[in-house]
């Protein structure tokens, strides 16, 4: 894919492959074990919005942010061994992997899917494209996440339990990934509720920032 329809990712991408449980930090503060194997789960290319859009929060809905660094794909690939995965990456965002935790309490005690608590409208804002030049190694940069201006969240992604050439590696033996796709690669400690109202801004060190408002759906 060329470089213009990688930066259209959010155009021309047919999934967002999210990495559950996969900082450190965050299972310490939940009290949970290391995930043996990386826990993912899909939302759909409709839940995204980019910057000079709103995150809407349906009526009666508890939403949390989670800031993640996001992995564009470049090339079709199936089957990747670890050793190669990084070569088919094509760029990163940032990205807030907004989730409905009443709801995901409930279906996580059924043990049912994930679908409606990550892929309602809105919930996967991101910045734009970030070519790999601007992020020299994806596997140690910081992200964070300030709502209203009080830091939330402020971690490494050297944190992460799988990074990301594991995650792509474990993706491709279950599904092929396709060019802009987005993998969402986990969230550290620090997750909270947002409501309308606020203003979450989020960024990759003093590199990249991202601002979105909050109101009511």
């Amino acid at each position: 894919m060329a470089t213009t329809e990688l930066a259209n990712f959010v155009r021309y991408g047919k999934k967002i492959a999210g990495a559950g449980l996969n900082y450190r930090s965050l299972l310490i503060e939940r009290n949970l074990p290391l995930p043996k194997v990386p826990v993912i789960f899909l939302k759909p290319t409709s839940s995204y919005i980019t910057e000079g859009q709103c995150i809407e929060i349906p009526h009666e809905f508890v939403v949390h942010e989670e800031v993640e660094l996001g992995v564009i794909i470049k090339q079709k690939c199936k089957n990747v061994p670890e050793s190669q995965s990084l070569q088919y990456v094509g760029g990163y965002c940032l990205a807030l992997d907004l989730t409905e935790v009443r709801l995901m309490k409930e279906i996580r005690d059924k043990g049912l899917p994930w679908t409606f608590g990550k892929g309602f409208d809105t919930a996967c804002p991101v910045s734009r494209y970030v070519n790999c030049e601007e992020i020299k190694d994806p596997n140690n940069v910081q992200i964070w996440c300030k709502v209203n201006g009080e830091v939330r969240q402020n971690e490494t992604t050297a944190d992460m339990v799988f990074p990301i050439q594991s995650l792509i590696s474990y993706i491709s033996q279950y599904m092929t990934l396709e060019p802009g796709d987005l993998i969402l690669t986990g969230s550290p400690a620090g997750v909270g509720p947002i409501a309308p109202g606020d203003v979450i801004e989020a960024g990759i060190g003093k590199d990249l920032s991202m601002t979105f408002p909050v109101r009511s759906a």
